[in-house]
């Protein structure tokens, strides 16, 4: 046995969180299709996690980790003769699927088996049975990997509470006998749009993370870019299903352009245009005009790939047409009456007519409830007052935001603007005034 230094080992563990991170939605999802139950399968796939934190520093990270991963999970499920249902009924079927060796013929065979098993557990999970709150928390939480906590902080609820929430979803599919398959027809149909939701989700979470030290997740993306392309052949009709593949595309497209080179943020205005992939914008935009030809009213995600392709055909920040932007916007309210889309037409509306009037429209949002933790409205509020010269309210708006935030990098860039809110101050003298005086 190789003996490991206390570098190399965090340099393994390192490799093993990487690793779950990709593999655990798809890992899930396999074992969902043999165990026919959820609870168990996430039972496995964890036990096959610590399995791999035992034996990799030891033996180091194998070629293909995810396979080793469902070999050691399904080899838990036959040596677990307390899952009754296992052992009496899946007993001798995967055992004979089950190669005592794993070769890299076995691995390469095992990943070609689980490659739409995402998609089948995010269909599972997307089941009308249950309620919007149920379907998000269980995606969250098996497709993202977000723990309890930080899913209940997501919901603002007590942990326990979401606890109870994803333990009932997971009950309510099992005494509802969902089948594990991939839904047709009518069937399919009438779960589209919670599974374009929760893909939406997947995207987002590795476009902008919620947690941790890593801004964007591009592995997550990229899940969520393969499961659109997946859904859009299912259902070549549907133009929402279009729109948000053209909607990913987009957005991914500045991946590259969205951190600077030691990992911190660069805004949409500051990037380097150069660096967005323009083969993904003209996928983006053939997919945005499929959906359109499609016909009928515009939905949610057509009207958000609308606005990603006006961002997309300008070359330069000052070459975006931000009138245009706020004509999508406000379709777009009209159509969700989100807060969150109001806010982002304020931000629109100011780039289009000046920070004053979307300062006017960040006011009245102020009391709305479902903002009141949301780290976008007070990082928003800061940045208008910065560009109408009110430092000291602006420092205040970024630093509450920075408290708001769960990801680092970007508690780190809220505190640097309020920094230089600060060094604003000290250079024009206002610094150290009495806090109580009027800085408007």
């Amino acid at each position: 046995m190789q003996w490991m230094t206390p570098r190399a080992d965090e340099t393994v563990r390192r490799s093993i969180e990487a690793v779950w991170r990709i593999e655990s939605a798809r890992l899930i999802g396999g074992l969902v299709r043999f165990v026919r139950d959820l609870d168990l399968a996430e039972d496995l796939a964890q036990q096959a996690l610590l399995s791999a934190l035992q034996a990799w520093p030891q033996t180091g990270v194998p070629n293909n980790p995810g396979a080793w991963l469902m070999t050691t999970a399904k080899r838990l499920a036959i040596d677990g003769s307390r899952h009754q249902r296992i052992v009496d009924g899946k007993h001798e079927q995967l055992a004979r699927e089950l190669v005592p060796t794993v070769s890299d013929a076995v691995d390469a065979a095992l990943i070609d088996v689980v490659e739409d098993d995402v998609l089948r557990l995010m269909l599972i999970a997307a089941h009308p049975v249950l309620s919007r709150e149920a379907r998000v928390a269980l995606v969250l939480r098996l497709l993202c990997g977000l723990t309890t906590d930080e899913i209940a902080r997501a919901f603002l609820v007590a942990e326990a509470t979401m606890a109870q929430r994803i333990v009932r979803a997971k009950r309510t599919l099992s005494e509802a006998r969902v089948p594990f398959e991939v839904p047709r027809g009518v069937e399919l149909t009438e779960r589209v749009g919670a599974v374009l939701e929760a893909i939406y989700l997947v995207f987002n979470e590795g476009y902008s993370s919620t947690r941790g030290e890593d801004w964007v997740r591009p592995a997550l993306c990229d899940e969520g870019l393969r499961l659109g392309r997946m859904l859009a052949a299912l259902v070549p009709d549907d133009p929402e299903a279009f729109g948000l593949l053209a909607l990913m595309e987009l957005q991914a497209s500045r991946l590259k352009a969205r951190s600077g080179p030691n990992g911190e943020i660069v805004t949409l205005l500051e990037q380097n245009r150069a660096h967005w992939d323009y083969l993904m914008i003209g996928r983006g935009l053939a997919a945005l005009e499929r959906a359109d030809r499609l016909g009928g009213a515009r939905g949610p995600y057509v009207l958000q790939a609308a606005i990603a392709a006006c961002h997309a055909r300008a070359r330069q920040a000052s070459d975006t047409d931000w009138e245009r932007i706020v004509a999508l916007y406000d379709a777009l309210a009209q159509l969700l009456g989100s807060p969150v889309v109001f806010l982002n037409r304020a931000v629109a509306v100011s780039m289009a007519y000046g920070p004053a009037q979307g300062l006017e429209l960040v006011e009245e949002l102020q009391a709305e409830p479902a903002l009141r933790s949301y780290h976008h409205l007070p990082s928003v509020r800061g940045d208008l007052l910065f560009r109408l010269e009110r430092f000291e309210e602006a420092r205040v708006e970024f630093e509450r935001a920075a408290t708001l935030t769960r990801n680092q990098t970007e508690q780190a860039l809220l505190t640097s603007r309020a920094n230089a809110c600060r060094d604003k101050l000290s250079s024009s003298g206002v610094l150290g005034t009495d806090p109580t005086d009027d800085q408007s």
